[in-house]
């Protein structure tokens, strides 16, 4: 017996399974992180969505010049009949992650971060490379 879903999804999900889930969850993953960096005079300002994601699941990184933010979910949606036996369970679990180069001068205490309603909001200063000094060096020729 088919029973339609209770959590948001549509009973033609549950009809014809596989094929019809599939193609809404590429449209609901296609907003997943999408990121949006803004130029100001004194720095970028990086704004990220991570929505259902909880601030204690995303983490970001920095190494090597390269800023990398991570965020994990575990989420259960369990469905059981009045008599407490399943009906559907379900799970899901995953990690998504991006990174951009900021520059190896940027520290982590350079950058600030806020983590609202599930957006990621990062203010990167803008630092100016040290200008590397090149000195010609000469390799001795015997004879």
């Amino acid at each position: 017996m088919l029973m339609p879903s209770i959590f948001g999804e549509t009973l033609l999900d549950d009809f014809f399974g596989f094929p019809v889930r599939e193609s809404y969850r590429r449209a609901e993953d296609s907003t997943l992180m999408q990121t949006d960096v803004e130029e100001k005079a004194d720095g970028y300002v990086v704004t990220m969505n991570l929505p259902g994601f909880k601030k204690e699941n995303v983490k970001a990184e920095l190494k090597d010049g390269y800023l990398q933010i991570t965020a994990t979910t575990n989420t259960s949606n369990d469905e059981k009949d009045k008599a407490g036996k399943y009906i559907r369970k379900e799970r899901y679990s995953g990690t998504c992650s991006r990174s951009f180069y900021v520059g190896e001068d940027i520290t982590e205490e350079d950058i600030k971060a806020k983590f609202e309603d599930g957006t990621l909001k990062l203010s990167i200063p803008k630092k100016e490379a040290k200008p590397v000094e090149e000195k010609t060096k000469y390799i001795a020729i015997e004879g």
